[in-house]
């Protein structure tokens, strides 16, 4: 065993194949990718990467895992299932962007499958079939993509993954704020493998005792908080949506390649903006000059039909909308910019509960009487923290009565309204 000193787990021990993974080039690439983004242009902290995050991910796997097998909860699974898992809580961040999700948005690859490639060929996979068997590769991708049968892959892709523990602690210690107060100890202590009967069949699955609900509320909370402090503050998503406008422009004029996006590093992807496609857009990121707030408001606003919703799901109308406004208030195209982040299941729960009397109640959308609706606050919880915005080079005050009228929109007449030219912003 190697220790590794970190500064939210203090001692992480790594053993001799998490070494072997750690050492390969696809591993290493991620010591120079930002966990947050472009989150450091607002908290100058946030310059920590995947690579430490990956290592706290793989630390609370050992962790779990040890305190599943002191319990004898893993007995009835194959001999190697807690080796594979944890080494797809180590590698299940590989094949990230540069500059955290905001490519996802712009509709690249989810990072989950450029992981694929880099999983089960090449050194990664080389170490893993040597170490685990040749079939290793697969089933950690399985797990890591959250198709796995195996009863431990809620602790890689699920409501109260490794990943979310770590990332929340680690981003709240390391952006200098009070958010990611969530009580690991009691979360890790709670887990526990059950044996569920429902939705048509038999599983064993990763699930909660029922005295863990509590910790899991921090852990909801927490992420609430974290989302709408951080991850989601005005300033962090301007700086994002210049980022996603910056590559989309790239990718459309073929000075970068959608293929090779994710084997940049974030001043490697910069450094090739520059060099292929500079413009006025990437200086201004540079220099921080981020755009500033012509018009916002939170989700819970606007109308429950869906308005605004080609914002986060067509990438082409939103970029034709953009450009259409910036012409109308005589800007330049790239210059007026739409943002509406989406993350549907960021406060998602679907958790097997053993309660006190014995009996095993899965935890969803509809709750369970006499107990906080948990589901229902996360969905609460997350119209509060999602706003939309449009964001200006300069400093501009969007009418909002025409901005909320240009939302109600669908997205077929506003593709008619483009087409016949017809102003975007005329109430």
């Amino acid at each position: 065993m190697e220790i590794i000193r970190d500064p939210v787990w203090n001692n992480v021990r790594i053993d001799p194949l998490a070494l072997q993974l750690v050492a390969t080039p696809a591993f290493q690439r991620l010591r120079y990718v930002r966990q947050l983004g472009l989150a450091h242009l607002v908290y100058p902290g946030a310059t920590h990467t995947r690579f430490e995050h990956a290592l706290g991910a793989y630390h609370l796997a050992r962790r779990a895992i040890g305190l599943l097998e002191e319990r004898r909860e893993v007995e009835r699974l194959a001999a190697d299932e807690c080796d594979v898992t944890r080494v797809a809580a180590l590698l299940h961040d590989v094949g990230h962007y540069p500059f955290s999700h905001a490519l996802e948005e712009i509709g690249a690859l989810h990072h989950e499958e450029v992981a694929r490639p880099l999983v089960i060929e090449g050194p990664v996979a080389a170490a893993l079939t040597g170490a685990l068997g040749t079939d290793a590769p697969a089933r950690i991708m399985a797990l890591i993509r959250g198709e796995s049968s195996s009863p431990l892959q809620g602790l890689i892709s699920g409501s109260f993954d490794l990943d979310k523990l770590d990332y929340l602690k680690r981003d709240a210690f390391m952006c200098g704020v009070s958010y990611g107060a969530i009580d690991v100890d009691r979360l890790l202590h709670s887990l526990v493998v059950l044996d569920v009967h429902d939705r048509g069949g038999a599983t064993r699955e990763i699930g909660l005792v029922e005295k863990g609900l509590a910790a899991l509320e921090s852990l909801l909370f927490a992420k609430y908080q974290m989302y709408r402090n951080v991850y989601w503050h005005h300033a962090v998503r301007s700086a994002t949506a210049m980022y996603k406008r910056l590559v989309a422009d790239a990718l459309n004029l073929g000075s970068l390649d959608a293929a090779t996006l994710a084997g940049f590093t974030d001043e490697g992807i910069l450094h090739a903006l520059g060099d292929r496609s500079p413009s006025p857009l990437l200086a201004a990121l540079r220099e921080r000059r981020l755009y500033k707030r012509a018009f916002e408001c939170p989700a819970a606003d606007l109308a429950a039909d869906g308005s605004g919703e080609w914002i986060a799901e067509d990438r082409a109308l939103t970029v034709a909308v953009e450009d259409r406004i910036a012409r109308e208030l005589g800007l330049n195209p790239g210059e007026v910019l739409l943002d509406y982040p989406a993350k549907t299941q960021m406060l998602g729960l679907d958790i097997p509960v053993l309660r006190r009397g014995g009996e095993v109640h899965r935890l969803t959308a509809e709750g369970w009487d006499g107990a906080i609706n948990l589901p229902k606050l996360s969905e609460e919880l997350y119209r509060s923290a999602r706003w939309l915005r449009v964001f200006t080079c300069e400093r501009i005050a969007l009418d909002r009565g025409a901005v909320f009228a240009l939302l109600a929109v669908p997205a077929p007449a506003m593709r008619q309204r483009l087409a016949e030219d017809a102003p975007l912003l005329a109430r």
